[in-house]
């Protein structure tokens, strides 16, 4: 790999107290344009779980978390007082994220954290089927700004705007930035 495409100097540690579990689909694993491995090297403590389509990929794991809230965006719930200990953050497509929520029982009974919209003028590498569409990386970034506050959802939103570009870089749409 050309060393003006990778990003592992770049990635900033951002402290976070709300303990981030990330569900990813199978399929997302391998994507150049998947941010939600980039969120868990840059928030120390964050679980990956990969979904495998079936529920006994994760269930276990998630049906033991404390207090976690669910961060998607269709039908906001009421939300607890106080942060929650844990946020679950699912990682695939659209039609993935609605697959995995049916088929996981224990994120049907959490309650729902929901983002305003994207920032303005967000260069995108895949098309939504919503104008309030979000990568992974973005979405975590807008959950930890609007529950903690702080410098860590802006070193997020730079990771996610530098990966964007060398992605497409890499595709040769943009020279690298150093």
């Amino acid at each position: 790999m050309k060393s003006g495409f990778c990003l592992c100097d770049q990635v900033p540690l951002v402290a976070a107290r709300t303990g981030l579990v990330v569900v990813r689909h199978v399929r997302e694993a391998e994507k150049s344009t998947n941010t939600a491995r980039l969120a868990a090297l840059a928030v120390p403590g964050t679980r990956l779980l990969e979904f495998d389509g079936t529920p006994e990929s994760v269930e276990p794991a998630l049906a033991a978390l404390e207090e976690a809230w669910l961060l998607f965006p269709d039908s906001a719930s009421a939300l607890p007082a106080g942060p929650p200990k844990h946020l679950v953050v699912l990682d695939g497509t659209w039609r993935q994220t609605r697959r995995m929520l049916r088929k996981l029982p224990s994120l049907r009974a959490l309650p729902r954290l929901a983002l305003a919209g994207p920032r303005p003028g967000i260069t995108r590498l895949r098309r939504s089927p919503s104008a309030e569409g979000m990568s992974t990386l973005e979405a975590i970034a807008a959950a930890l700004g609007q529950l903690e506050g702080g410098e860590g959802p802006a070193k997020l939103e730079r990771l996610h705007d530098l990966m964007v570009e060398r992605v497409l870089a890499g595709r040769g749409t943009r020279s690298p930035r150093a």
